[in-house]
């Protein structure tokens, strides 16, 4: 092996490359999500809204850690142009689905595809630069986040309205080429030394036995099935059994996909659970306040897409702001993460006053100082798991934050469900419905219907005069019960990160890393700060 030195406009090149390809990853879910009400409608499946999204989720969370160890075994390039041309393929076969069916396994291709890009991308960026710079471009790549977070309702609104849905997915195909046009010729193909070619069969098929039920668990936990239910309580058991297996197997595996040597260093397991609750937390808000802003306040499905664009800049601002600053501060590492956690429990609290009064730009104001907060976390965890991981573990290590984080929005987004059902099945239950006519009543009940101002108008105008007064006071009242959900998910969050804040009192940050060259070979030993590019 060569100990090549990328730098100039090759390099500028390779950084192109790596964001054009985040960028796919990151784009898909928000582009998908404005163009999903369409694709049902020509589909025809109501029923299965939420599994394009859950299947992606599903299969993008178990290639991960996978991809990272195979990575480390085969060199980036070969895995990252994989995930690159599955994207691809996954994206046509989506865009040509002839049924909702179909949709959903040609997703969990995609899906595979984008998690073996996002591991890929920040592993690359650690073979390009040595430690003490790794954190300013980590946050150059991280705000690809925020840009998709941006564009990708507004793109995938005019998509849909103007050309098809199905272009939602053919647009990834020319983005992808692109990417594969700088990354063949300018990326060398970085691998780590000292390790042999040898896949973790029985742990690739362990950790898939044991993500693939608990993921389902908490995806269907609280909507299509009871938190209590024998199919919930048996796909946890199943995957609890599956998780001691795979610790097992890992402990003995010559090359296992996630070393448990991870968990017995503070450096790495703490700055994971960091990685785990700033994801939650993100996702409450980018889930419930554009529901809140159009169904509460009563905004156009425009103004509440619109909402996080706040919050996400602010969220590329701070990323990038401490990305630059922490390039030789990794003993601010800890600080940093405490006041991570202490603004988003600010604004997470300050979001859970909000009311039917309250103002759009109050709202705006809250987001962006969560929004802030999250931004600190992303450079941080990924620099100080990649500063503390041995050299040779530097993708399954930087695969194992990603998955981190993908597992810390699943497990989130499962519990601030079960919140807000809690919370609407208590609430409805005690509304006051004396005076309201009784084929009204079941309309109260359902929260597309009180929060859609036509459906609403349509309900006055067939109440008689007598008891409009009190059907009025009645869909307040239920409006009243879905704030109280809301403001009981961010009451949650903010206790969330509060927890977090301690925690962080014992976050340990990773020393930064000195390039020892090996006089025999040229090549960075184990405590080397890049790894080396394969000739």
């Amino acid at each position: 092996m060569n100990n090549e030195n990328v730098k100039g406009a090759r390099l500028g090149l390779i950084i192109v490359a790596l964001m054009v390809s985040l960028l796919l990853s990151a784009l898909d879910t928000t582009i998908v999500s404005t163009a999903m009400k369409t694709i049902v409608g020509e589909l025809s499946g109501m029923a299965l809204y939420v599994w394009p999204f859950t299947i992606y989720m599903l299969s993008s969370t178990v290639i991960i850690p996978i991809s990272g160890g195979l990575a480390d075994l085969f060199g980036r390039k070969p895995i990252f142009l994989t995930g690159i041309f599955t994207f691809i393929i996954g994206s046509i076969f989506c865009g040509a689905s002839p049924s909702m069916t179909w949709l959903i396994i040609f997703r969990g291709i995609q899906g595979l595809g984008g998690g073996i890009i996002t591991t890929s991308v920040f592993t690359i960026v650690a073979d390009l630069f040595p430690p003490h710079k790794r954190g300013k471009y980590m946050g150059i790549v991280t705000s690809v986040f925020a840009l998709s977070s941006i564009i990708g309702p507004l793109l995938g609104g005019l998509i849909t309205d103007y050309l098809s849905w199905r272009w939602v997915f053919y647009v990834n195909v020319p983005i992808s080429i692109i990417a594969i046009a700088l990354v063949v010729p300018f990326m060398p193909n970085f691998k780590t030394t000292g390790r042999q070619n040898k896949i973790d069969i029985k742990g690739t098929v362990l950790l898939i036995l044991a993500l693939v039920p608990m993921l389902l668990a908490f995806s269907l936990a609280g909507s299509s099935y009871a938190w209590g239910s024998v199919q919930i309580i048996g796909m946890l058991a199943f995957s609890a059994v599956m998780l001691a297996l795979f610790a097992i197997a890992e402990s003995k595996a010559q090359n296992p996909i996630i070393p448990m040597s991870f968990f017995k260093n503070r450096c790495i397991w703490l700055t994971l659970l960091v990685a785990f609750f700033s994801n939650a937390v993100m996702y409450a808000v980018i889930i419930y306040i554009p529901y809140f802003v159009q169904g509460i306040l009563g905004q156009s499905a425009t103004t509440s897409g619109a909402v996080t664009v706040p919050m996400t800049i602010a969220l590329m601002i701070t990323s990038n702001i401490i990305g630059f600053f922490a390039t030789e501060r990794s003993t601010l590492f800890r600080f940093l993460t405490m006041l991570a956690f202490a603004l988003a429990a600010l604004g997470a609290f300050l979001l859970s006053g909000v009311t039917a009064a309250s103002s759009y730009l109050s709202v705006i104001v809250f987001m962006v100082i969560t929004g802030a907060g999250i931004g600190f976390t992303m450079p941080i965890t990924n620099t100080n798991v990649q500063n503390a991981a041995p050299i040779e573990q530097l993708a399954a290590a930087t695969g194992a934050v990603t998955f981190f984080r993908t597992i810390g929005s699943t497990i989130g987004t499962a519990v601030y469900g079960t919140i807000m059902a809690s919370s609407m099945a208590s609430g409805f239950a005690s509304l006051n419905l004396s005076g309201v006519p009784e084929a009204v009543r079941s309309s109260l009940n359902d929260p597309q219907v009180i929060t859609d101002a036509e459906a609403v108008s349509q309900i006055m105008g067939q109440t008689p005069p007598e008891q409009a007064a009190a059907v009025q006071t009645a869909v307040g009242a239920a409006k009243d019960v879905l704030l109280g959900g809301i403001q009981n998910i961010f009451l949650f969050c903010a206790i969330v990160c509060v927890a977090a804040i301690v925690l962080s009192f014992f976050f340990k940050p990773a020393p930064m890393k000195v390039i020892h060259l090996d006089k025999a070979d040229g090549c960075p030993t184990d405590d080397a700060e890049p790894n080396a590019p394969e000739a």
